[in-house]
């Protein structure tokens, strides 16, 4: 067992995933590690993220799991005909920074509300926020996580060896160097198809991230 890891599986939440996908991946050499989650909330964050293709091999993995995890997109692409219903569709949720809570305030009472409900909601990020290498992972995740007390699953999208990884979940201390020691040793060793483009697992500096997602 991973020690650094707080939610050893296996786990007690299942969501009845695809065996057709599961072969799907196969038949590219793709295989998808999972054994079910510790609760019906938390965070997840990609990494790394370097490709388009990243999209591709992620939707047939979320379809071989059956997680109906949630993504935030710039409200503006949810305006759009036809791309909008679709994103909604896909489980996308209009990012608007003008709230009056702000995004990290308004998902942490959604997950509290979901958590109360009994429903699911898992919400999806790639912290580094785009392809091209950054100094620096964006805080949202962080924040929401957090804040929500939920726990945040580290999915390892590895190109070196075929796999998407959906085993390790931690409980954030609040200590935020602390924090993300740990989670770079999760990832050490993972690579994605343009291994360059990977970000260093640490937070932007504050004047850069601050309120964002």
């Amino acid at each position: 067992m991973n020690p650094t890891v707080d939610y050893p599986g296996p786990h007690t939440v299942w969501f009845g995933g695809s065996a057709f996908a599961r072969w799907l991946l196969a038949c590219f050499g793709w295989k998808v590690r999972f054994d079910g989650f510790p609760r019906l909330q938390g965070v997840a964050i990609i990494y790394p993220h370097t490709s388009n293709w990243d999209f591709v091999v992620l939707l047939m993995a979320k379809w071989a799991i059956g997680l109906p995890a949630r993504f935030w997109g710039k409200d503006a692409l949810f305006r759009v005909p036809v791309l909008g219903p679709w994103l909604r569709w896909m489980g996308g949720i209009p990012l608007d920074r003008k709230t009056p809570h702000g995004v990290v305030g308004d998902m942490a009472a959604l997950m509290a509300e979901h958590r109360l409900a009994g429903r699911t909601l898992w919400l999806a990020l790639t912290p580094e926020g785009t392809r091209r290498r950054m100094p620096g992972w964006r805080s949202g995740f962080y924040q929401v996580a957090l804040r929500a007390d939920v726990p945040l699953l580290l999915v390892q999208l590895d190109y070196s060896r075929k796999q998407v990884k959906v085993t390790d979940f931690i409980h954030l201390s609040g200590d935020e160097a602390a924090d993300y020691a740990r989670i770079a040793s999760i990832y050490e060793g993972v690579r994605g198809f343009h291994p360059e483009r990977a970000s260093p697992v640490q937070p932007l500096s504050r004047n850069r991230s601050s309120g964002t997602a």
